[in-house]
């Protein structure tokens, strides 16, 4: 078996069954108590950078391997090694990585539409794996994620480091206990301002220094229509889930844990737009999805714009901007990632939650990763499945809405307070913005009904939301219908 590459299994065998009895001789060690965790960083940019600080300051741990097809990228974090004397290998093509059997993980803070592929590679090459949220990028991939890492017996986690939070650690059981009565709702809120990422007349260049090819991996072969390769990804369907994904993967997945809401919602709507400038993002940067938890509601509001035209400040809900609020019979808790407050039914601070942003989400990923236990992660790939669903959920219903004009959104949520007070208090944060939704209405998707055993839509509107499941793949990069 030592002839056979994991280039050639991955253009070869994808979908055979001859690749899974070599991914399963090559299999890393687990490593033992005393033994050092060998790691690999793949995607270096912001996050990337990040997870290299954490994964360097836990003991047991060394960074052994780079890895970007943005070379970049890759040479100034090489620099930056070389001038600490630590030894690091590179590479460019993630499969080659894959190959290197003194790796014991990967840590992948990459673009969402590599995630479900990178993290099944690295299950076959017998590699546990540390995948950024969202955990997928679709909802059949996330599905065939988690088969991976059951086949495999690999730690997987989601890097929603909120549940490492010692704050919201200590408000779980504090909230679950009744200690601010039952629970009655749940509203999050990511007023977050987002610039316009502009317009362009055409294809634009690829920077030199990037392999375009790999870099969309999994994503048509498109040219280059934004100006910004990097970051931007994440404002297009093929390659990023819009805000939904990007900051309510954390919002969303923390309030579910936090009220004790293991299950999926039966049912999930959502409406908005990209309201404010004419640009080539996709993903809406004004959105409101209500998730139909029973019997405590769940409600999510997204905001890119300042508090007005020409402001720098961002609205905010009761003092709140990018936040969750579990409100209860007898008060409320605000705050998220970094802690926050319980309030009395009148307003008044009664205990706080001091959180320090979840640093210690790296070391419980190498713990389990010792223990070989999927009990001991904190995110372990299914409970990010679970947030992600309900981010695509959302994305699903909006991409299958309709304008309208307001007075027929309203009449569509008549009988949903929570929905209309959001949608009222939007109206007038686009007023306030200079939008003129006679002109440029917003979209109000269809209520999707989830059936959460078997991962499909069902009733009014389910064949077409059953569309957006699964994509279609480029070869070679192909998310195998066998994991």
């Amino acid at each position: 078996m030592g002839q056979c590459t994991r280039r050639g299994f991955i253009t070869r065998s994808l979908t055979t069954t001859s690749g899974l009895l070599w991914a399963s001789n090559v299999r890393a060690k687990v490593r033992g108590a005393n033994d050092d965790i060998r790691v690999a960083i793949v995607g270096l940019r912001k996050k990337g950078k990040e997870h290299i600080d954490s994964f360097r300051k836990l003991p047991g741990v060394r960074i052994v391997a780079l890895c970007d097809c943005d070379t970049q990228f890759l040479d100034f974090e090489t620099r930056q090694f070389k001038q600490r004397n630590e030894a690091v290998r590179t590479y460019v093509d993630y499969r080659k990585l894959l190959d290197d059997q003194d790796i014991d993980a990967v840590v992948l803070p990459v673009p969402d539409h590599w995630h479900a592929l990178m993290t099944i590679w690295a299950c076959q090459a017998g590699k546990d794996v540390f995948i950024e949220k969202p955990a997928s990028y679709s909802i059949w991939e996330g599905r065939k994620m988690i088969e991976a890492a059951r086949k495999y017996k690999r730690i997987v986690q989601v890097g929603s480091q909120n549940r490492s939070d010692a704050g919201l650690r200590a408000l779980v059981p504090y909230i679950q206990q009744g200690s601010l009565g039952p629970v009655q709702r749940v509203r999050c809120f990511c007023y977050n301002r987002r610039e316009s990422i502009g317009k362009v007349s055409g294809p634009q260049p690829v920077p030199s220094t990037c392999d375009y090819d790999l870099f969309q991996g999994p994503a048509p072969l498109t040219p280059l229509l934004r100006k910004d390769l990097h970051y931007d990804w994440h404002w297009f369907w093929d390659t990023g889930t819009g805000e939904m994904g990007n900051i309510g993967a954390h919002l969303l997945d923390h309030a579910r844990w936090i009220i004790g809401q293991e299950a999926l919602a039966p049912r999930a709507v959502s409406l908005g737009g990209r309201f404010g400038y004419d640009d080539d993002g996709q993903t809406p940067n004004t959105q409101i999805a209500f998730f139909d938890y029973r019997p405590v509601p769940m409600i999510y509001e997204i905001r890119g714009l300042p508090r007005r035209k020409g402001s720098t400040g961002m609205d905010t809900y009761q003092r709140l901007r990018a936040s969750t609020r579990i409100e209860c019979e007898g008060g409320f808790f605000a705050g998220g990632r970094g802690g926050g407050w319980a309030y009395d039914r009148d307003g008044k601070k009664i205990k706080q939650f001091k959180g320090d942003g979840g640093p210690d989400h790296q070391g419980n990923f190498i713990r389990a990763m010792r223990t070989r236990n999927v009990a001991d992660l904190r995110a372990d790939i299914e409970v990010g499945h679970t947030s992600a669903i309900l981010c695509h959920m959302a994305n699903i219903s909006y991409r299958l809405g309709r304008r309208q004009a307001p007075h027929t959104i309203r009449q569509a949520l008549r009988d949903n307070d929570l929905l209309t007070d959001a949608f009222e208090r939007m109206l007038s944060h686009l007023d306030a913005n200079g939008v003129d939704l006679s002109s440029h209405p917003a979209a109000i998707g269809p209520v999707l009904t989830f059936d959460a055993e078997r991962e499909r839509f069902v009733g009014d509107a389910g064949d077409e939301a059953n569309t957006f499941l699964k994509r279609r793949y480029r070869r070679p990069f192909v998310v195998p219908e066998e994991v």
